[in-house]
């Protein structure tokens, strides 16, 4: 896979992470830049770690669906976009006792923006990519992004972060059909 499509694959993850750094940003108003830092490097940590531990796993199981991996990867990052998609479009309220400085609250929003890197982690098994350079790519893109919607946030508003989710969730679909036709055809 080359350097392009893994960086589509970060920006496509990292909407997630930008919906819900624009909600930091809108939080905290007077963030300072080491707290942002903290905040983003946690978010990226996790990010670039779901990816290996969904990569571990499927390089486990590999062997067993050798035959219909390019329809799994398909379908885990269609699946995944859709999902994205879906919550970007739905009206659920914010948690208004949201504080991103808050240790547990940190880790909780790192783990829940990451759940969708494992998946595509599991399929990067399936496609035989470079681990290390995909989840470098991914944490720096996540980082850099996180970093950018705290500013948003602070900056700009809310309504931004809802149409970011759905480009994120359209650019994994489009990566799951790259990789579907490059295999059948």
């Amino acid at each position: 896979m080359d350097f392009i499509t893994i960086l589509l694959i970060a920006v496509g993850l990292s909407f997630d992470t930008f919906a819900v750094s624009i909600t930091t940003g809108l939080t905290i108003k007077h963030i300072k830049f080491w707290q942002g830092v903290k905040i983003a490097f946690t978010l990226a940590f996790f990010q670039a770690l779901m990816p290996l531990l969904g990569w571990i796993f499927g390089k486990q199981i590999e062997s067993l669906i050798s035959n219909y991996d390019h329809w799994i990867a398909f379908g885990l990052l269609a699946l995944l976009g859709l999902k994205m998609v879906y919550e970007s479009l739905s009206n659920e309220k914010e948690n208004s006792n949201f504080n991103p400085l808050d240790p547990l609250i940190l880790v909780g929003m790192a783990i829940a923006t990451s759940i969708d890197a494992l998946v595509v982690g599991i399929s990067f098994a399936f496609i035989n990519m470079n681990i290390y350079w995909s989840i470098l790519i991914i944490g720096v893109v996540t980082f850099i992004v996180s970093m950018i919607g705290m500013l948003f946030g602070k900056k700009i508003g809310g309504k931004l972060g809802k149409r970011m989710e759905i480009i994120g969730g359209l650019i994994l679909i489009g990566i799951g059909l790259k990789i579907l036709f490059s295999h059948l055809l």
